[in-house]
């Protein structure tokens, strides 16, 4: 096992130096056609804005209360401005870039000088245009002057087909580098040789270091899995039987990380008791507590505070969104809350299930009871002959306790702390009173049945009327302004033709 990790590491070693050095050359001599053709989608996608550019400035140019139309101006076209200082203009230097001239032709330019003075601009810089034949090497020097007021414009065209690829002209108190028939985009910037060594040295100490940060995280993984397994096989043999995956797809794509990585912290915490104490009545009372333990719900929390951040940043890179990142931390809450709006969810569903059942069921009692069967074997009778609901799982489970021990009483008092239901509570509270004093159940069971389906056809009613209050809203938003739409369309027409 230590072998494997070992190669892991020493292959993503392997693949990072491959790919560094296959990389385009350090120096501007080194650069290649095949490099520069690396960058055909900023290419493609300067020309994408370019067009929008356009629209912009148009939109401007037509409005004359425009306050941006100068920054429109100045944008289009633009492949950079001269800085007003001169520690900015010096940190041009040396920067490469790519350009493809009106004959299709690509190369490579670098910026050997730029100054500026208050009467003029001047611009120095080598290029290499790769043509069909070989590279044509210039050196040009695009240079503007301030002569009576007026600035003078200096034209260039990299290759010998001659015409203007891209202009030196003054422009809005700023000198400007554009394009007009050409289209260049930012490569990077040549490092000198002494920056270089440093940068190179500082790349490979920062592979080293992640390549050992994964040699080591995948080692701790390898290490504990064996671990984890036996750990994961104790818990299915402590399960009677196996349990339903929840139809929920947080959850379930969810919990093999959180159960893995998550719960044993969550066990290791000092305060798991409170966590414990905390979680415990709600996972009972959704059924949920043969599936998540406390330190699994918690953990399940913990988890979507970074689970939720990935996905959406995952999706805003694969759909290449701009969705904004001031989303992120209210993701990261809603993340830590979730998990609290699903359980109460499951634990309304299952009290309506309950109470739903409960007439069926408690008349199936009864007449068990009538018929000779104690309690314990009219519930047994229940489970075997009632639909499978939320009730008869826990009647499972009072069967279950009054078998390892527990009596009659402290099961049904069980019962009624994990359903936390008014009805149940009643049933339970009855037949904890019954079985105290000896009395027939039979009759009482009775009872309580009618009682129960009497509630249950008032609840009916009840939701039925607040159905008609609840369709207003859908119907105020909704129907009403396609019905108003639909009358006034004509209307409005007919005014609009007049």
């Amino acid at each position: 096992m230590f072998f494997k990790v070992l190669g892991t590491f020493f292959f993503y070693l392997l693949f990072l130096a491959n790919s560094y050095a296959q990389s385009c050359g350090p120096e501007f001599e080194d650069i290649d056609l095949a490099c520069i053709r690396k960058l055909d989608a900023k290419f493609v996608a300067e020309k994408t804005k370019e067009k929008k550019r356009a629209k912009v400035l148009k939109r401007e140019e037509e409005n004359p209360k425009s306050t941006v139309l100068k920054r429109a101006q100045l944008q289009r076209n633009l492949v950079f401005a001269f800085p007003r200082d001169e520690l900015e203009r010096n940190k041009l230097k040396n920067n490469i870039y790519f350009y493809q001239t009106s004959s299709g032709n690509l190369g490579k330019l670098i910026i050997d000088n730029i100054r500026q003075t208050r009467l003029s601009c001047s611009l120095l810089v080598r290029t290499v245009t790769f043509n069909k034949n070989d590279g044509v090497k210039k050196t040009s020097t695009f240079s503007i002057r301030n002569e009576s007021n007026s600035w003078s414009v200096d034209r260039e065209s990299f290759d010998n087909a001659g015409g203007t690829d891209f202009v030196l002209e003054r422009q809005h108190g700023l000198c400007v580098l554009k394009k007009v028939h050409g289209s260049m985009v930012f490569a990077k910037k040549l490092v000198i040789e002494e920056e270089f060594q440093r940068i190179d040295i500082l790349f490979y100490a920062s592979q080293f270091l992640i390549g050992l940060a994964v040699f080591l995280v995948v080692r701790t993984i390898f290490m504990d899995e064996d671990k984890f397994k036996a750990q994961e096989k104790l818990e299915d043999a402590e399960q009677d039987e196996k349990r339903t995956v929840p139809n929920d797809i947080v959850l379930k794509y969810s919990r093999p990380f959180f159960k893995r990585y998550f719960t044993p912290v969550v066990q290791g915490m000092k305060n798991k008791r409170k966590i414990k104490e905390k979680y415990k009545r709600a996972l009972a009372s959704s059924g949920m507590n043969k599936f998540l333990t406390p330190e699994d719900f918690f953990a399940f929390k913990l988890f979507l505070i970074i689970g939720f951040p990935i996905v959406f940043l995952g999706l805003r890179e694969f759909l290449e969104e701009s969705w904004p990142l001031t989303a992120v931390p209210l993701l990261s809450v809603f993340g830590y809350f979730y998990p609290d709006i699903w359980i109460k969810g499951k634990i309304d569903q299952r009290r309506t299930e309950v109470i739903l059942a409960m007439p069926f069921v408690v008349d199936m009692l009864a007449l068990s009871v009538e018929a000779g069967l104690d309690f314990v074997a009219a519930i047994q009778k229940v489970i075997e002959k009632a639909p499978q609901s939320a009730l008869v799982e826990e009647f499972e489970t009072f069967i279950k306790e009054t078998r390892v021990g527990s009596s009659r009483a402290e099961a049904l008092r069980n019962l009624s702390w994990r359903i936390d239901s008014l009805p149940v509570a009643s049933f339970c509270a009855t037949l904890i009173a019954a079985d105290a004093v000896g009395a027939n159940i039979g009759p009482i069971l009775k009872t309580l049945a009618g009682e129960l389906r009497q509630k249950r056809s008032s609840l009916a009613e009840q939701k039925g009327a607040q159905a008609a209050t609840k369709i207003l809203l859908p119907m105020i938003g909704l129907v009403l302004p396609a019905v108003m739409v639909i009358i006034a369309a004509p209307v409005a027409i007919e005014l609009m033709g007049n």
